[in-house]
């Protein structure tokens, strides 16, 4: 039997084992025990590695930060007799770790629902039903007899969306295969990554004086990889009372004030105050179309922002609530200056812009066009304010350019940098033999001659090993649910990318 006609007959342990991956919820969380990534992560590695080895592949697993599961290969003679162990490996690495999911699901984000031809959960499409395809092109071609002249490992990464370190602590273990591919994008194949970089913008903030509104808190973001749907501030009012003055009586006469019944004159005030800031925010509502809350909470008003999440690397795709919320924080007239200033440092150089140009860091290139930006996080204190930016760099361009050209507005305002992460750019010509090749299988199962080789500005683990690109597996008419609500993959587009992955790794270590 074919390897092909053998994916098909797995077209139902396809759905069970995406089931089972997406019933984890395995969001990064803080280290347990012996588990670098929390208990979530954990279930679903060892969800996997206990399925390969039912399936008689070898496993191995780097003291639960990653791990792989191995199909060995080797060079036989004209008799088709082993004469030698294969001295290459086609490294295929996935990952198991998810965005958080958001709200605004229609679905179970973990329940792997069926419907209509789709699977829906968190990280259907990112990245455990690409991993699906990628293990049943595995099984498939093993229990077809096919034998490898080079070694098959599917690498197992457990942190993709946040940093990276398990991979790093992996190969602290294990050598690097010598080339391979990630199934962790786009068909045709995409010969580019833009460069990544995650920098925080932090100010220290001192405390306020005066009487009037003042801004205690903002938050919002989950990722720095991700478009925030949600942003909140909490706004409180000062009455201009020194805070000595407070503690000798000021609690004593409120209290007093109370228990006569009466409304003391900073009650007025405050509620006068957060009355204009809700006529404000129901003027901005109509005048922006943007959608934006207010609600009492104690002596305090939270002012609540949603916009659209979406992948930071398609930031055009969704509406930053970050940016909403800073819009309308810029129209009040807040006490504390330097939380003031901060959001005029944001409305003067992000805003909703997702190029960089006013932050001076623009720049692009013939093969990946323009610099992106997206502002991901933001915390904002009593003590201080830190921006979590997430940018994309153009192939030919270097994280010190990024840099170099930030620091003139973040020196002008006052304003420091923190490095959090950053990698380098990949990049093959489209008309590399190893491009070429993964061209050839995909349009042998597509007719697609259309499309091209592609530059995206995603970053995959193909940046993790040798001479590697991402490959697959949505296809170019493909709508993106990646990182957002009701993600999904279709069935029949998942056992197709099966086939192609299949042939593949046919094709890169046949003898």
């Amino acid at each position: 039997m074919s390897h092909h006609e053998i994916i098909e007959e797995l077209r139902d342990e396809a759905v069970r084992l995406l089931r089972g991956l997406v019933s984890y919820p395995s969001v990064k969380e803080p280290p347990e025990k012996d588990m670098p990534f929390g208990a979530a992560v954990q279930g679903a590695f060892e969800y996997l590695l206990r399925e390969a080895a039912a399936d008689g592949f070898e496993i191995f697993n780097a003291d639960n930060y990653g791990g792989h599961i191995d199909w060995r290969g080797a060079v036989l003679d004209a008799r088709g007799e082993v004469v030698a162990a294969a001295d290459e490996t086609l490294g295929i690495p996935i990952h198991l770790d998810v965005v958080p999911a958001g709200d605004g699901w229609t679905k179970d984000p973990w329940g792997g629902e069926e419907e209509d031809g789709r699977i829906y959960g968190r990280g259907t499409t990112d990245d455990k039903g690409p991993t699906v395809s990628a293990y049943l092109a595995l099984k498939a071609l093993k229990t077809s007899g096919y034998f490898p002249a080079k070694n098959v490992r599917l690498i197992i990464g457990l942190d993709e969306e946040t940093g990276w370190s398990g991979m790093e602590e992996y190969f602290k273990r294990m050598a690097p295969p010598d080339f391979g591919f990630s199934p962790d994008a786009n068909f045709p194949v995409i010969n580019g990554e833009m460069g990544m970089m995650v920098f925080e913008i932090a100010k220290k903030l001192e405390p306020s004086q005066g009487k009037g509104l003042r801004l205690r808190s903002v938050k919002g973001g989950a990722a720095p990889n991700m478009v925030p749907d949600r942003c909140r501030a909490v706004l409180v009012f000062d009455d201009g009372e020194p805070a000595s003055a407070k503690a000798r009586g000021g609690a004593g006469r409120a209290a007093k004030g109370k228990a006569k019944g009466k409304v003391t004159k900073a009650d007025a005030e405050r509620a006068a105050a957060f009355e204009r800031v809700r006529l404000a925010a129901e003027a901005f509502r109509e005048r922006t179309g943007r959608s934006l809350t207010c609600r009492g909470a104690g002596k305090a008003l939270e002012v609540s922002a949603q916009g659209v999440s979406a992948h930071g690397a398609h930031p055009e795709k969704g509406l930053n609530a970050i940016s909403v919320l800073m819009e309308f924080l810029s129209e009040l007239n807040l006490v504390n200056e330097n939380a003031q200033s901060f959001i005029d440092f944001y409305r003067n150089h992000i805003d909703y812009e997702l190029d960089g140009k006013r932050l001076g860091i623009a720049m692009e290139d013939e093969p990946s066009g323009s610099l992106i930006v997206n502002t991901g996080m933001i915390e904002l204190g009593t003590e201080a304010a830190i921006l979590t930016v997430n940018v994309r760099c153009p192939v030919t361009k270097s994280e010190d350019d990024v840099y170099d050209a930030l620091r003139p507005a973040l020196d002008k305002n006052g304003l420091g940098v923190v490095k959090v992460s950053g990698m380098a750019p990949l990049y093959f010509p489209p008309d590399d033999p190893f491009i070429q090749t993964l061209m050839a299988v995909y349009r042998k199962h597509t007719g697609d001659l259309e499309h091209g080789p592609l530059v995206m500005s995603g970053g995959t683990y193909a940046r993790a090993i040798p001479n590697a690109v991402a490959f697959g597996p949505a296809f170019p008419d493909d709508e993106d649910v990646m990182h957002q609500k009701d993600e999904y993959i279709k069935l029949d587009n998942l056992m197709r990318a099966a086939h192609i992955y299949a042939d593949a790794i046919q094709e890169l270590t046949k003898g």
